[in-house]
């Protein structure tokens, strides 16, 4: 089997993935005296915390303890930058769903029914409860944040044409498979070991040791796989793993807390969700000349990742257009809802959306083609900075776009879509183009870093360990496969260990799609080290110069005058040994380039550009609103795939997470502030029925990155996501054929069949 990088390999958990035999942390053997942890959550969105009696729960059968604020050995605090969340709640209530206490009992039913037992009094007060009423009342996690260039407001009054809107999106929920959940062992001396379903073990670490007052070696967070993370577990798992580490230093036993579903999606953070205003001033042939926009996002009650979503929101709404003169404003406003966080995308999603709309509007404003539009205003040669001081290089929005519509007959389904809409008074079906410039890097420069650690053993076998975590999206094969390159060895000779804070410390999150950029090339380092050893000592040892040593199919040749001689490349390890060479190394890497002033909002935030097209069909019912996906076409820039298998399933999946956000996922609150949308019978996910029946993925070919990334790889994680924003468009698009396109069409999302008929409804009014 060839294991080169650029090859199709399977998932290195495939079989047990699909066979039931992959361990995650719920299917670990309990340890004899394990404790099961429930949590006691306010039913309130707002108010003062009055009172707190646990003394019935704390006397219930099987119960060993009941954890408030007050029993918190150290700092009561789990916010992942800043200050001031607690991990149970003091004297405030700032959300319905926030965490007073936690139960912990003999048995999980005897646990989650202790804390039913709880008595809670809450003296209420007027919670805020959208973005509006934030904004009205100035109440902001952070200060506003802006970002400009030239004289946005010179240009507006210049501008042969002044178009001013306002939507809307909602968030998102997570709703990874594998709930949130920790599992924390106490060891000698206030020594823990924490497993943790989390996507950033050494924040698990250092809140662990924070709430326990401790230093951060006896806090160990090891991570084997998650079951789904998409952003969901790189700041709420530490909170989980704090409680579980808290009960397990007071109890000295084994705790295990893991959120049921309903629990999860009460007390944890979504995707933010954004209002938009904006005003756009363009000319006769729709070239885009100036943007005023303001993007307001839902933070929640706390701070949590906001400044780094809005940042990023900001940084993207240019998109993949040239906008000479450009002011965006985002607020991050505080609300009594669950403290929104880290989501596929970070930003980028909720920012690219901006132009869209807009450039959808100048078509229907001076009867232009939206897609001739969008494509006068790319990026190009010489317009090709952006606002925030980064140069478009490599820039590809060009061969997406043509290789999008070519591949999916744009002239032929145009006319045919026309034809059908023509002939079908009810059903109305709509076409979307959506091009993407997505930036690629953590907005700190600091958190652009990782670490990897390789052993070779005497065997010739190989144990690779680095600080990137696994959940689901195949990143420990990926590096695997760059090991493997290194030595030029099988990969069923790799062997990926569990994420450990032990093993490789520091380490940066699993998020901003940069996984395989971090540890990929740390894993390089380490390897290349190992393997620049044995090179020496076989040069030394055979009498040869090192460029006559040739590692291949598992082997390692020896070039020598009139015989070659060919070792395997374990007979090597173990000669090396002999020779007393060290097998083992550390490995080091941080992104180059990159720089970022958070005040000025100019920078170098990316490493680099991945650019991406999409086209998508759809059909409405204009008397119910309902919608259907018919066809997507897919065009995404990956560089030179470390592994194009893995890459597909990441592009089909991000797509429809996407779509998901777009189309059905809302969340509802009530009057209270109360989510009531917490489980599948009341969210709508994506199912297999949603996926487009029919659906084209390409990568874009010919394209490696020009900048030092692993093997010339570009990142794939999340731009896929923001290509269904070709939904939306084309959602839009049928709504407008309802009305002969007389009237611009607002949509807000998720484009549910309730709004989808309310946007035909409002379509058709204005045309009259």
């Amino acid at each position: 089997m060839s294991t080169k990088v650029g090859t199709a390999q399977r998932h290195d958990s495939a079989l047990k993935h699909v066979t039931g035999q992959a361990l995650y942390i719920d299917d670990m053997p309990e340890p004899p005296g394990t404790l099961h942890g429930a949590l006691v959550l306010s039913t309130e969105a707002c108010g003062r915390l009055k009172k707190l009696d646990l003394a019935t729960a704390a006397t219930s059968p099987d119960v060993v303890a009941v954890l408030a604020a007050g029993d918190v050995p150290g700092k009561n605090d789990v916010a992942p930058i800043g200050q001031g969340e607690p991990l149970f709640a003091i004297d405030r209530i700032d959300y319905a769903g926030q965490p007073l206490a936690l139960v912990v009992a003999e048995s999980l039913d005897a646990a989650r029914a202790a804390a039913e037992r709880a008595v809670v009094e809450i003296e209420e007060e007027e919670p805020i409860l959208d973005i509006a009423t934030a904004l009205a009342k100035k109440a902001y996690v952070q200060a506003p944040a802006t970002l400009s260039r030239g004289d946005p407001d010179d240009a507006l009054r210049r501008a042969p044409h002044r178009l001013t809107a306002a939507f809307s999106v909602g968030g998102q929920e997570h709703f990874y498979l594998e709930g949130q959940i920790a599992f924390a062992l106490p060891g000698e001396d206030g020594d823990i070991v924490v497993h943790s379903s989390t996507q950033h073990p050494t924040e698990v670490q250092h809140i662990c040791a924070r709430l326990l007052g401790c230093d951060f070696n006896r806090i160990t967070a090891v991570v084997r796989r998650l079951g789904g993370g998409f952003g969901g577990k790189e700041s709420n798992a530490s909170w989980v793993a704090g409680a579980a580490a808290v009960a397990a230093n007071h109890t000295g036993r084994p705790v295990k807390l893991r959120l049921p579903r309903e629990i999860d999606m009460i007390a944890t953070g979504k995707r933010h969700g954004f209002d938009y205003r904006y005003t756009v001033g363009f000319d006769d042939d729709g070239r885009v000349l100036a943007l005023d926009a303001v993007l307001a996002a839902d933070a929640g009650w706390s701070l949590d990742l906001t400044p780094g979503v809005v940042a990023r929101a900001l940084t993207h709404t240019d998109n993949a257009y040239w906008i000479p003169h450009f002011r965006a404003v985002g607020y991050a406003c505080r609300t009594n809802r669950q403290s929104n966080t880290a989501f596929r995308g970070f930003g980028g999603p909720q920012g690219v959306v901006v132009m869209e709309d807009a450039l959808d509007r100048i078509a229907h404003h001076l009867g232009r083609d939206p897609n001739d539009v969008r494509a006068l205003n790319f990026y190009a040669e010489g317009m090709d900075e952006t606002p925030y001081g980064q140069k478009v290089d490599e820039n590809h929005l060009a061969r997406c776009w043509a290789e999008v519509k070519t591949g999916g007959a744009l002239e032929q389904r145009r006319a045919e879509i026309d034809a059908f809409n023509a002939g079908h008074p009810v059903l109305k079906r709509g076409l979307g183009l959506f091009p993407l410039k997505f930036g690629i890097s953590f907005n700190l420069p600091h958190m652009n870093q990782a670490g990897a650690l390789v052993h070779v053993y005497t065997d010739g076998s190989i144990r690779l360990n680095h600080g990137g975590t696994e959940m689901g999206q195949g990143l420990f094969i990926k590096v695997a496969q760059v090991v493997a390159e290194v030595f030029k060895v099988d990969i069923d000779r790799i062997r990926p260990s569990a994420t450990s804070t032990a093993e490789v410390p520091n380490t940066s999150p699993t998020a901003a799609s940069t996984g395989s950029d971090l540890n990929g090339w740390a894993a390089w380092e380490a390897a290349n080290t190992i393997k620049q050893r044995m090179m020496s000592y076989a040069a030394e040892h055979f009498g040869v110069a090192q460029n006559d040593i040739e590692f291949a199919d598992g082997n390692v040749r020896i070039a020598k005058p009139g015989s070659n001689q060919v070792l395997s490349f374990g007979e090597l390890a173990k000669l090396c040994w002999l020779g007393r060479v060290s097998l083992s190394a550390t490995g080091f890497y941080k992104t180059p380039k990159i720089h970022w002033d958070p005040v000025a909002m100019r920078g170098r935030p990316f490493f680099y550009f991945s650019f991406g097209a999409a086209m998508a069909e759809v059909a409405i019912d204009t008397l119910t609103g309902e919608s259907r996906v018919l066809r997507a076409d897919l065009v995404q820039d990956c560089g030179e795939s470390l592994n194009p298998a893995i890459d597909l399933g990441q592009i089909e999946g991000a797509f429809v997470q996407g779509q998901g956000w777009l189309t059905c996922e809302e969340l509802w609150w009530d009057a209270k502030g109360r989510l009531k949308t917490v489980g599948p019978s009341t969210y709508k996910i994506p199912g297999s029925r949603d996926v487009p029946p029919v659906f084209n993925v390409k990568m874009l070919s010919n394209a490696p990155s020009r900048e030092a990334t692993i093997f010339h790889s570009k990142a794939v994680g999340e731009p896929p996501l923001m290509l269904a924003t070709a939904v939306w468009t084309a959602l839009k698009d049928a709504i407008g054929a309802a009305t002969d396109r007389r009237a611009p069409v607002r949509l807000d999302a998720p484009a549910t069949p309730e709004r989808v008929l309310a946007a035909v409804v409002k379509a058709r009014t204005a045309a009259r």
